[in-house]
């Protein structure tokens, strides 16, 4: 069978490769298709081009779009304001990645509608800066925003800001995003008899930040709802600022607010504060979620005659650090009531008066069985960790999903990769270079990434980030030496399903060993987290059917036999149900990840 490259011209990034892959590694193995078709498709022209271009990084910037289209890069577009009026009712059915500067402004009775904007995508970057502003009886519809995206980088600035009268109704924002980074900074301020309902704001998402920094303030008889914030997402941060602040005569309700979550970090800052002759109500915050950092600021305070009640605040599977402050306090002929409050850190600062407790839930083992052990590992997949003997023939397991959910990308050539920088010093460089707005994913990615590479290593563990295949060679070699090979699972066949065992070959004979791991980093370009850590096993099993007992896939599982410095809260120990150093854990190697180990 031919090797990917094999006949590549000798001058291209990969036919370099090529040519330092057989003087670096010592062996004749095959070379592995997976990993050489991900070397930059850059030909030898484009690449000398753009490494000049590099070699002076002003020039470079300014030929971003043509760099990423020829190198197969990540990279965002550059939004321009929209000159589009829409002076009419207007009935969108679909909208894909366009930037919305002024909709429905001054608008006088109608319904506007918007079914679908930027769903189902990969990299999603808009902006939606006016909807509805200044209208007068006007009723807006907005169906679903964003959802099912994979990437995605959006501010709605205003949704019917200052209005009278109407009614806004907005149903799903964001659901099940992957990296989501979104701003929303105004929903329905200043506006005086209008109606406005939120149904959902990015439930199911995963690993991102959002922001909404106002929703109904400074309103005049309004009717404020919000169905479910961040509900089941997955290591989500969240910023809620200003909810129904200063209102009058307003009536307020927030139904779920990061309910079902996973190491969620939350900020919920002024609900309902200095209103006057308000009803507000807040069912659940945080309620079954599992650890992570809140801080609630400001509830009700300084407000007048307001009826409140907080019926459930951080019931949680296990306690994170949870701060609560400023409960009613100041508030003028208030009657304050909250029914459970679960956490187990501080609740500060509240009314001293006219405040009811019904629960008050002090110590995390207090909580009722029903949030008992059960539940606490449905943040782990079933089957992304488990122990050594699973990997025996005629064993049926879970297979968690192993496929790949990163934007797909390539490597760039090291001859390039050396001229750009890459440090927490050069940050500002790094975000002229590819056009990163102060607060958008793309800068949030840069970020990430350098923290990621820059931190120290963990206690035996020797790390490097790779962004080429060469320093990956590099790396790799550098801990096990020139006789290697390079391993991942076959395919994705059997991902979120059940599979049975088949043949189980250890690899180094099944004894204990070293083996280098990479997992990829979000990023422009491919950038790899490689790193060793001692006493490991490393296995490929033959993956099959458990009905037909047909081969389907061949895996690669890595098990940790040393697990003593790994966190108590580790997603190993929830599902396993142990502790640190008391078991070992294993995993599979998933779609685009790899581990190196010496040939047999």
């Amino acid at each position: 069978m031919q090797v990917a490259g094999e006949n590549e011209n000798p001058f291209t990034p990969k036919g370099y490769l090529l040519r330092y892959w057989r003087k670096q590694i010592s062996n004749n193995l095959p070379k592995p298709d997976f990993l050489l078709n991900k070397a930059s498709p850059l030909t030898a022209a484009q690449s000398a081009a753009f490494s000049r271009l590099a070699a002076d990084q002003s020039s470079l910037t300014t030929q971003l779009p043509n760099f990423c289209t020829q190198a197969n890069l990540l990279c965002f577009p550059d939004l321009t304001p929209s000159l589009e009026k829409h002076d009419s009712n207007v009935n969108f059915n679909s909208y894909t990645n366009k930037n919305f500067t002024n909709y429905g402004t001054d608008r006088l009775g109608g319904t506007d509608a918007f079914k679908s904007y930027s769903p189902n995508d990969n990299v999603v970057v808009d902006t939606f800066r006016r909807y509805s502003r200044d209208a007068t009886g006007h009723n807006d519809k907005f169906s679903t925003y964003a959802t099912e995206s994979n990437v995605v980088d959006q501010s709605f600035n205003t949704y019917g800001t200052t209005t009278t009268g109407g009614e806004g109704k907005f149903d799903n924002y964001n659901g099940q995003v992957n990296v989501p980074n979104l701003r929303f900074t105004s929903y329905s301020d200043n506006t005086n008899g209008r109606k406005q309902s939120f149904t959902t704001y990015t439930d199911q998402a995963n690993a991102g930040d959002q922001r909404f920094t106002s929703y109904g303030k400074n309103g005049n008889g309004a009717s404020n709802e919000f169905t479910s914030y961040g509900r089941d997402s997955n290591v989500m941060g969240s910023g809620f600022m200003n909810y129904g602040e200063n209102g009058n005569g307003a009536n307020e309700s927030f139904t779920s607010y990061g309910t079902n979550t996973n190491v969620p970090e939350n900020t919920f800052k002024n609900y309902d504060a200095g209103g006057n002759a308000a009803a507000e109500s807040f069912k659940n915050y945080r309620d079954h979620s599992n650890v992570g950092d809140d801080n609630f600021v400001t509830y009700g305070k300084k407000s007048n005659g307001v009826e409140v009640g907080f019926e459930n605040y951080g019931q949680s599977f296990n306690e994170g650090t949870d701060k609560f402050s400023g409960y009613g306090k100041d508030a003028t002929g208030a009657n304050l009531d909250f029914k459970i409050y679960g956490v187990n850190n501080t609740f500060k600062d509240y009314a001293k008066q006219g405040v009811k407790f019904s629960s008050y839930i002090n110590e995390s083992k207090t909580l009722e069985a029903s949030l008992a052990k059960k539940d606490n590992n449905k943040w782990v997949e079933p089957g992304k960790f488990f122990r050594e003997e699973m990997l025996k023939s005629g064993n049926v397991m879970p297979m968690p999903d192993i496929r790949d959910k990163m934007p797909k990308r390539s490597f760039l050539p090291r001859v390039i990769v050396s001229k750009l920088p890459f440090s927490t010093s050069k940050l500002g460089d790094m975000k002229k270079i590819f056009h990163a707005g102060d607060d958008s994913s793309l800068s949030k990615m840069l970020v990430d990434s350098l923290e990621e590479c820059e931190r120290a290593p963990s206690p035996g563990e020797t790390k490097r980030c790779v962004a080429s295949i060469e320093d990956m060679i590099d790396f790799s070699t550098s801990v096990l030496g020139r006789n290697v090979v390079v391993r991942t699972t076959e395919n994705t066949k059997g991902s979120s399903g059940k599979i049975m065992i088949g043949e189980v070959k250890g690899i180094n004979g099944g004894k204990v060993t070293k083996s280098v791991s990479c997992h990829q980093s979000l990023y422009p370009y491919l950038l790899y987290y490689c790193h060793s850590v001692p006493k490991v096993r490393v296995y490929e099993a033959d993956i099959l059917d458990p009905d037909s007992k047909i081969k389907i896939n061949r895996g690669v599982a890595i098990c940790h036999l040393d697990t003593e410095s790994w966190s108590a809260g580790h997603g190993a120990f929830i599902a396993l149900g142990s502790s640190p150093g008391k078991i070992e854990v294993c995993h599979w190697i998933f779609e685009d990840d790899m581990t190196w180990a010496i040939a047999d």
